[in-house]
């Protein structure tokens, strides 16, 4: 297990690496393809492993890391990213998801392969170009926008309005740029998308306007503001605005009109005068999109089919097992080494013992490995026809190959029930201490296996009295008084954690950061969760039978535990409620304009924990408007709505006697 996590903190890095080198000096080093197989593998990574997530991942991220010399501007709604599906199974799963919901049709759009882009206008004149940067916080390059020439700079209406789209280089743009490049001795571009996105970086807008760019729109944030009720018609409203917004999206009232629509274009991708990567696919009807809703990350509504990914032959030499925190046991392939879109793959994962089985898998064959549209590159299918005899099949193992103790089967996986399993334990004291869990500053995963080692750690209640071990420590190569009260320090801090990271940081199957603050808020405190039943648990919104059964599992087999760390001193109790106010409990409030004595996300949290509800859109259910500096279209609605308007200050006063804000 500690090898899957040592490539997701790989992956962490490169990610990050190449976001920088893309976003900041335009000068990316990755392909697009290699970009792609590093950010699924640590999504899967991730989402078999939700308590490893480090708070640095890009996939926290919603887009990309804004550039320093630009001036930075708030989105008032994020521009969120899409979540990805890559084959046929996985398109029909998000329609049978959405189905569950809603009777939806569907709106198929080409997915452009430029850079995203948010365009404001007050009174029919363009005012402010925007990248989405991270989602929440993007670039002002206005004075680009204003240079090309398929935006329009005055609408034919005097509208306050935003719309989103991408901006893009056309093939013919991109060969002739080349060109010149080439006979000016300058490095080549890789791709349109790369050097669309350069070009709207450059501070000389000079330099923007004389490379051709071009922009198809295909969003409108506040359609309600128009009385828009479907994405399909607010396409064509801004189509009627004089925006360019691609010809070729089409309706489609069911999901086989949209795998034809996918075919019909995979094959007539390179006819096309621009790049596209996929195909975009969002449910039409907005009332059924504001039903469906979000996921922390992606609206549940569209998603983006990207295009067939490459496969390659190698050998698979051999397979190894590892386990996991949880003590799953899995089969990795040990591949020959091949190169594939720029790197080299030399281990893929075979899931489990069904997964070998059912493919047929010997070591020694020459298999096919696919490893964009699959987070960890897998094993595809076997060359039976090139086998020559000296296969072995494959065995799954039965006991830890760490411990030695017997496995036991549980559904499609074997675990190590061992509880004294190093491997295991070590990993969750690590996972306890993690940032997203009780967040114990100091405890690099070096210094816990040290300390594991040396008998200092073996259980999370361990940490609570390693100061009965002060002394002892302070003698350890590398640690002096000051480093050692830092830790301590830390560790006595961790007590007055809300619950959420308590129940995160337990290392509860199947209970990510998002699930345990939805228990916690549910339950309010430890006492509650525990005596919580199953049939309770799946009643509560976000908790399926899967996480009901674990959560109600690892209490009957723990009370032990978390008894001991009520005795140590550790808060037991949700605290992101637990004040309320009758000005605010249950009340809606909509935040617009910039705030200058508190940030937006803490005047958010504030609201929250005293009961009240923060919406981005002004209706006639919104009880309250905050307005800060430059307040944007929502003020207008406010006023129209004769909705009551506090501003900073007004607001900061009715916190006061709860929050101390300098």
């Amino acid at each position: 297990m500690v090898i899957i996590m040592d490539r997701m903190n790989e992956l962490i890095e490169l990610i990050n690496k190449a976001n920088y080198e893309y976003y900041a000096l335009d000068n990316p080093t990755l392909t697009d393809q290699e970009y792609d197989r590093y950010m699924q593998e640590l999504i899967k990574i991730e989402a078999l492993h939700p308590d490893w997530v480090r708070e640095d991942s890009p996939t926290k991220r919603v887009g990309n890391e804004v550039i320093s010399e630009f001036k930075k501007i708030i989105h008032e709604k994020p521009m969120l990213s899409l979540s990805n599906v890559f084959n046929e199974d996985e398109i029909r799963n998000f329609d049978e998801k959405i189905k569950k919901e809603v009777n939806p049709n569907y709106v198929c759009e080409l997915k452009i392969d430029g850079l995203s882009v948010s365009l404001l206008y007050k009174q029919g004149k363009l005012v402010r170009g925007a990248t989405r940067g991270d989602g929440v916080t993007g670039e002002d390059i206005t004075h680009n926008v204003k240079t090309i020439k398929t935006i329009p700079l005055v609408l034919p209406q005097p509208l306050d309005i935003e719309v989103r789209g991408e901006i893009y280089m056309s093939k013919k743009s991109f060969n002739q740029l080349n060109e010149i490049r080439k006979a000016n001795g300058e490095e080549l571009l890789a791709n349109p998308r790369n050097a669309a996105a350069g070009s709207v970086r450059q501070l000389d807008s000079k330099i923007a306007a004389s490379r051709n760019l071009a922009c198809f729109i295909y969003h409108l944030p506040n359609p309600e503001q128009f009385g828009i009720k479907t994405h399909y018609e607010s396409l064509q409203f801004m189509k009627s605005l004089g925006f360019d917004v691609n010809s070729n999206i089409e309706l489609a009232k069911n999901l086989d009109e949209v795998l034809q629509y996918i075919n019909k274009w995979t094959g007539k991708r390179n006819s096309l005068p621009y790049e596209i990567d996929g195909i975009v696919i969002k449910v039409n009807d907005f009332e059924q999109q504001k039903k469906l809703g979000f996921t922390s990350k992606y609206p549940k509504w569209a998603t983006a089919y990207k295009f067939p990914a490459l496969e390659v032959l190698t050998k698979l030499k051999d397979i190894i097992f590892t386990v996991g925190r949880t003590g799953q046991v899995t089969p990795n392939a040990v591949l020959e080494p091949v190169r594939l879109m720029g790197s080299v793959i030399s281990r893929a994962t075979l899931h489990n013992e069904d997964y070998v089985l059912s493919k047929h898998i010997k070591i020694g064959d020459i298999v096919s490995i696919r490893k964009a549209g699959d987070v960890i590159p897998e094993v595809v299918n076997v060359k039976k026809e090139r086998r020559n005899g000296t296969e072995l099949d494959f065995k799954m193992i039965d006991v830890c190959p760490i411990c030695h103790t017997k496995l036991i089967k549980k559904d499609t996986a074997y675990y190590c029930v061992n509880n004294n399993c190093d491997k295991t334990k070590i990993e969750s004291l690590i996972h306890f201490v993690s940032r997203d869990a009780m967040n114990i500053e100091g405890f690099g995963e070096q210094i816990i296996e040290d300390f594991y080692n040396m008998g200092y750690l073996k259980i999370v209640t361990d940490f609570y009295e390693l100061h009965k071990y002060k002394k002892e420590l302070m003698e350890l190569e590398g640690f002096g008084s000051k480093s050692v009260n830092n830790l301590l320090t830390s560790i006595e801090n961790s007590k007055n954690n809300s619950l959420e990271r308590l129940l995160f940081g337990l290392g509860i199957r199947h209970v990510g950061s998002k699930t345990a603050k939805i228990l916690a808020s549910n339950y309010q405190n430890i006492d509650n969760l525990m005596l919580a039943q199953y049939e309770d648990l799946i009643n509560v919104k976000d908790i399926g039978a899967v996480i009901a059964k674990s959560v109600v599992n690892y209490f009957k087999n723990n009370c032990y535990l978390i008894e001991k760390l009520k005795k140590l001193g550790l808060n037991m109790k949700y605290l992101g409620e637990v004040r309320s106010d009758i000005e605010f409990s249950g009340k809606t409030f909509v935040l617009t304009g910039s705030l200058t004595n508190i940030t937006r996300n803490e005047a958010r949290n504030i609201i929250e924990q005293l009961g009240g509800n923060v919406s981005g859109t002004v209706s006639k259910k919104t009880d309250f408007v905050i307005l800060g500096e430059n307040p944007g279209s929502k003020y207008d609605d406010a006023l129209k709505l004769n909705i009551p308007i506090w501003d900073e200050k007004t607001f900061l006063t009715k916190i006061s006697k709860y929050f101390d804000k300098d």
